[in-house]
């Protein structure tokens, strides 16, 4: 069974607690979870990409100059491809990147990267995260304090709070997230997973 050490809300290390196996416990499969990264970002393209063909250049109308006698290659457009200032010969056009996965795979590849993390020690709780107002300086210092203050870190929280957003949106390398709303992408990119003891009773209900 995977542990974690556990942090008062202002990084004093109490002790360690046990993770859930339905969550922390499982088998790591590394396919399933490429096949989520890949299919999150591919989802995050926007697919607006757009290049000019010959086409689509506005001028070229008339023959640059006379077919024979000047001595250069035959030219019949100054928007041929090429040409400079012409156009694009199978450019990029607009279209969707969009993946689909299975929600068995999507579930499966969150317990694993979830997983991997509890066995490589990078999961980290604290039994509350609250500030009354957003205060950079408070979060930099329970950073601190947990020795997490120069790690990309993904904080995992129970229910939305603003004041925890806005005190953390302005640290780099560091992401907040619901614990509804927590992805294999976000789980894999971070170096430590911070969690509330409230974040992991409400994977368990969504995810487990």
């Amino acid at each position: 069974m995977a542990t974690a050490k556990v942090y008062t809300k202002d990084g004093t290390e109490t002790g360690t607690m046990q993770l859930p196996d339905s969550l922390f416990g499982c088998e790591v499969n590394e396919n399933a979870i490429h096949r989520a990264v890949v299919t999150y970002l591919a989802n995050q393209r926007l697919g607006t990409a757009w290049a000019k063909e010959k086409r689509d250049v506005s001028g070229g109308g008339r023959k640059p100059f006379r077919q024979k006698g000047t001595g250069r290659a035959r030219a019949g457009s100054i928007r041929s491809p090429i040409w400079r200032g012409g156009g694009v010969v199978f450019g990029p056009k607009p279209r969707s990147y969009n993946k689909q996965i299975p929600k068995k795979v999507k579930r499966l590849a969150l317990k694993s990267s979830l997983s991997s993390r509890a066995k490589n020690g990078d999961v980290i709780v604290i039994e509350a995260l609250e500030f009354a107002e957003p205060k950079t300086k408070q979060f930099m210092s329970i950073l601190r304090n947990i020795d997490a203050a120069k790690k990309k870190m993904l904080v995992v929280i129970d229910k939305p709070s603003e004041a925890t957003v806005k005190s953390a949106r302005n640290v780099p390398g560091i992401k907040v997230e619901q614990a509804s709303m927590v992805n294999t992408y976000d789980v894999m990119w971070a170096d430590k997973v911070l969690f509330t003891t409230g974040a992991i009773v409400a994977m368990e209900e969504v995810f487990a």
